[in-house]
């Protein structure tokens, strides 16, 4: 059962929250660096737990991250890593918080080398999921293939966010009609 057909049978208020995550943000292009940063923090979090988990503490790891922005967290220090490994709105996992803040170190050089972090990903499109994880495993710290594959779904670079018949999937296509290619 795809995630568009599972959430009508989830109980709220499980299923407001996933609603609300699939009709506006699954799938959907990010063109802000910061944004893009903070959806992979969000994929890497995620790996061993629920997604249900995550959106629940999407509004901590903005506050704990300020608001994913690239050169400040880049820009951390030890006093910062122990307080995101103490920081109960977030996942307090020492390889999740190390990743994140190396990740926006690795972020600020791909912007320096390409522009912008949208940029080198576009300039990589397309990929099979496998050249993907290949790239991102040589590129970025904690990312394997499940992570990869939801965080370029969740951004439409990789195909499967939605059924084909799923409302949310045509709006995508009607507003990004070249996105989809792969």
């Amino acid at each position: 059962m795809s995630y568009c057909n599972y959430i009508p049978t989830m109980k709220e208020p499980s299923r407001s929250l996933h609603q609300h995550y699939h009709d506006n943000h699954y799938g959907f292009p990010i063109r802000n660096d910061n944004e893009l940063y903070g959806r992979l923090i969000m994929e890497i979090n995620q790996a061993g737990l629920s997604w249900e988990t995550i959106l629940k503490k999407e509004a901590g790891f903005r506050k704990a991250y300020d608001n994913f922005d690239i050169k400040i967290v880049a820009a951390y220090t030890e006093q910062d890593r122990e307080r995101l490994l103490n920081d109960v709105g977030i996942i307090r996992n020492k390889l999740k918080v190390n990743a994140s803040i190396e990740n926006a170190k690795t972020i600020l050089q791909l912007q320096k080398e390409y522009g912008s972090f949208e940029k080198w990903l576009e300039l990589n499109h397309p990929k099979t999921k496998a050249e993907w994880v290949k790239l991102f495993k040589k590129t970025f710290k904690f990312t394997g293939g499940e992570i990869v594959n939801e965080f370029l779904m969740s951004i439409g670079y990789l195909r499967g966010a939605h059924s084909e018949d799923c409302p949310i999937h045509q709006k995508i296509i009607m507003q990004h009609p070249m996105w989809m290619r792969e």
